[in-house]
């Protein structure tokens, strides 16, 4: 099973996957993870017995992040650049909607 098979299994916001799971899914480190969440990028959300628990949103983050990581880019720099890339896909779906709301002007008949 690849992380994106077991994306598609788990709820966008919901917190159920556990560190290890997380860090099976993704092939990365426990060390990664923590680090990640000390750069504040993402803040996995705490079990009763004080486990980490992260999203299907937080993993896609953190595979975003490991990537960018893995290509030479600081830790803190792939974080700005991941949360710079929400924004930006943010803008363009708002910017979407917008537009789909306006109708182009008519052209005048012809003399």
């Amino acid at each position: 099973m690849t992380a994106d098979d077991s994306f598609g299994r788990l709820d966008d916001d919901y917190p159920v996957c556990t560190m290890g799971r997380a860090v099976e899914m993704l092939n990365t480190t426990q060390g990664f993870l923590r680090a990640i969440g000390e750069a504040r990028r993402i803040t996995p959300l705490r079990s009763a017995d004080g486990h980490r628990r992260y999203s299907r949103y937080q993993l896609r983050i953190t595979t975003r992040a490991r990537e960018l990581v893995d290509g030479g880019t600081p830790i803190e720099a792939a974080c700005r650049i991941v949360a710079l890339e929400d924004q930006l896909e943010e803008a363009q779906r708002i910017n979407a909607e917008q537009c789909q709301g306006i109708k182009p002007a008519s052209t005048p008949p012809a003399a």
